[in-house]
Parts: structure tokens; C-alpha cells; sequence
């Protein structure tokens, strides 16, 4: 069997970090990375030793690039496409029409949800690209979740299999930073959100919550990493707010695994999850999560003892989730909480079981001499 990992690219935040970790736990000989755009994945995946192929082309008309890796595959006989990403998904789509492969993809966001904030362009791209992902074979739902919401699309429940994210939780050297390196006093609350600057990950609510927060607890600071199409009118947001002075905006972050550690708590107040990496990374640095209850976030935060779950959209229940964490915070109990939620991560969600999961959905498609 050889398989072949399809991606545009351009991942840069969770969907990379899960790529990269499966290439990394699978065996190299058999598995290929394909990328369309040279960027931070290509770069990792080379100095990490992945076997990797750039699809390079110098037109930016699909039909010279599908014919590039329509060779490709009959040249290096691929049996496997897995593809990560709408992008992928479409270019899987077309070649399927030409030359004969197994099609499996990954769903790692919401199908409806790719494209918010795109208005009338956005909902063109969507049905785009549900369109292809119904003629993949097999689809991975990282949630059971994102399993429904496939089926509620038109894609047959047979060809939908559930696998739950992980990650590498053995230790390794960082460095980590101080807060006072971002202008913040070392007793200060931080907060910190890792996500892109997009629609869907609800920026928006998380600064109306913590406005509400500071109003009485101005020792308080909220950390946004992460670039996206929303950051200007989020500065302004803050500044309308009168919060401008507590809110750090840093952007993009090849070194994010540093910030956990930093962190009081981490927050994720998206619309819409698969299971995302970003809160298995603060759980591997024993630090709090607060996150909107969508995926398959319950099976990692099962009851306050892990952490904070709230309803998606509902800047009330942030708002009291940030006062019981800042609570926590005073009374020095936040890394009895992070602590049992490293422990419950690292026994769950580990790279190893991702791998043999996957693994196992090749060997169920198809048995290769």
C-alpha cells in the first residue's frame, strides 16, 4: 500500500499540527506528503524528515496541476489519496475522474462552517466542496458530532468512521516566556486563545465576556494568537470596549507550545470544532481550558473537574466561567484542575492510538499485495 496525503499547503494551526504528527507516527516508506503552496507545513514536514513532494506549479489554473498529480500517482503507484482540506477535497474530486485511487478525507472542520463571513462567494465555495466530499469513499470525522453533521449533508453513515485527535504528549526541551516579556505583571490573570482571526472562532464574544470581566478585576489580560481577516476590526472592538490596554495581539506563533505554559488558562469560544489540537496542547501543559461545547470537546472536558464547558454564543456563561477560573486562580487551585486534565489527555488522545486508527481504515478499504 502507498499512500498519498494530499493538502493545499496553507494549514497553519491545528489541521498542520495533525498532519505533520501523523506523517511523523506512521511508517515513512509507505506515506507521502503532498502539498500545493510552499509554506510553514512544507518547511516542517522537510525538517522533520517526512517524505514530502510540492506539487509546484506556474499557473494558478487547476487543470496543468491535476495533470501533475494524476503522473505522480500512476508513477509512484499510489493505491491511497488522504486528503486534509476543502482545497484538497476539490482536487481529489477531479482526479478521481481520471485515474483510480482509494479516496479517504479527513473532515477537520465543519463542511457549512469553512466559509463564513464570505458571503455569497462563501456559500459557493461551500457547496463546492460538499459536493466532492461525497463522492470520497471513506470520510474521518474527528467527532461523532462532525459524524452527524456529515450525514445530515447526504454522506451515507457507512462511510463516515469516528477518530478522536491526539497528539505527542512525550516530553521535549522549549524554552517558555514570562509575561512580563509582553508587557503584563507576573501576577496578572492571563487568559490565552489560540485560533485564527475568522468568523467562526468567536473572537468576538470572548472580548464582550472579558470586557465584563475587567470591569472589576482589572488585573486581568487576554492573549490572541493567531492572524486572520477579522484582526483590525477586532483591535477596534477592543478599543470601543475600553480594553485595548488588556488585550496582546501576537499573531501567528511557530513557537505556541512556549505559551501554554505561560497561560493561566486557555479559551477557545468557537461556533463550531472537530476536536481541537489546541486545547490537547494546553492539557499537555497541565493548563486549564475554558471552551464552547461543540465536537467533541465533552470527551475531553467531562465535568468541571477538567475544566469549563459552555453553551456556543452565550457571552453570559463565559463571562462566569472567566470569574470561576479567575477564582480558582486566587485561591491557587487552577493546576489541581490542569493536572487531572493532563493526566486524562495523555491516557486518551494520544498520536499512537490516531495512527493505529487510521492505519486501520486503509487495511478496511483495501488489502494490497
Amino acid at each position: 500500500m502507498k499512500v498519498l496525503h494530499l493538502n493545499a499547503g496553507n494549514e497553519t494551526g491545528g489541521g498542520m499540527h495533525h498532519i505533520l504528527g501523523l506523517m511523523k507516527e506512521l511508517n515513512r516508506d509507505q506515506f507521502i506528503l503532498g502539498v500545493l503552496e510552499r509554506g510553514e507545513l512544507l518547511e516542517r514536514a522537510e525538517k522533520e524528515g517526512i517524505n514530502t513532494v510540492y506539487f509546484t506549479c506556474n499557473t494558478r489554473l487547476s487543470l496543468p496541476l491535476i495533470r501533475k498529480i494524476r503522473a505522480y500517482i500512476i508513477e509512484q503507484e499510489i493505491t491511497f489519496i488522504h486528503t486534509h482540506g476543502p482545497r484538497a477535497n476539490v482536487y481529489a474530486n477531479m482526479l478521481k475522474r481520471l485515474v483510480p485511487f482509494q479516496w479517504i478525507t479527513t473532515i477537520h472542520s465543519h463542511p457549512l462552517h469553512d466559509f463564513m463571513g464570505r458571503g455569497m462567494y462563501g456559500r459557493l465555495l461551500s457547496r463546492v466542496h460538499i459536493n466532492a466530499v461525497r463522492r470520497a469513499d471513506k470520510l474521518i470525522a474527528i467527532s461523532d458530532n462532525f459524524k452527524k453533521s456529515l450525514s445530515e449533508i447526504g454522506i451515507t453513515s457507512e462511510k463516515i468512521v469516528t477518530t478522536l485527535n491526539g497528539i505527542d504528549f512525550s516530553e521535549c526541551d522549549r524554552n517558555t516566556y514570562s509575561k512580563k516579556e509582553f508587557g503584563i505583571p507576573d501576577n496578572a490573570f492571563l487568559l490565552l486563545m489560540v485560533a485564527r482571526l475568522e468568523p467562526v472562532k468567536g473572537h468576538e464574544l470572548a472580548l464582550k465576556a472579558f470586557a465584563k470581566l475587567l470591569l472589576n478585576n482589572n488585573d486581568c489580560h487576554l492573549m490572541l494568537a493567531g492572524d486572520g481577516g477579522l484582526r483590525a476590526k477586532l483591535e477596534k472592538q477592543a478599543i470601543d470596549l475600553g480594553i485595548a490596554s488588556h488585550i496582546h495581539f501576537v499573531g501567528h506563533r511557530e513557537d505556541i507550545d512556549c505559551f501554554y505554559e505561560m497561560a493561566d488558562v486557555t479559551m477557545l469560544t468557537s461556533f463550531s470544532e472537530s476536536f481541537p489540537l489546541v486545547l490537547l496542547e494546553s492539557a499537555k501543559a497541565g493548563t486549564p481550558v475554558i471552551a464552547t461545547d461543540v465536537g467533541a470537546i465533552g470527551e475531553l472536558i467531562m465535568d468541571k473537574s477538567y475544566g469549563w464547558r459552555i453553551k456556543p454564543n452565550n457571552v453570559r456563561e463565559l463571562h462566569a466561567a472567566m470569574l470561576d477560573a479567575l477564582f480558582m486562580y486566587r485561591k491557587g487551585m487552577l493546576p489541581l484542575i490542569g493536572s487531572k486534565l493532563q493526566s486524562h489527555a495523555a491516557q486518551k488522545f494520544t498520536l499512537e492510538k490516531l495512527a493505529e486508527n487510521i492505519y486501520n481504515v486503509y487495511l478496511s478499504m483495501k488489502k494490497i499485495d
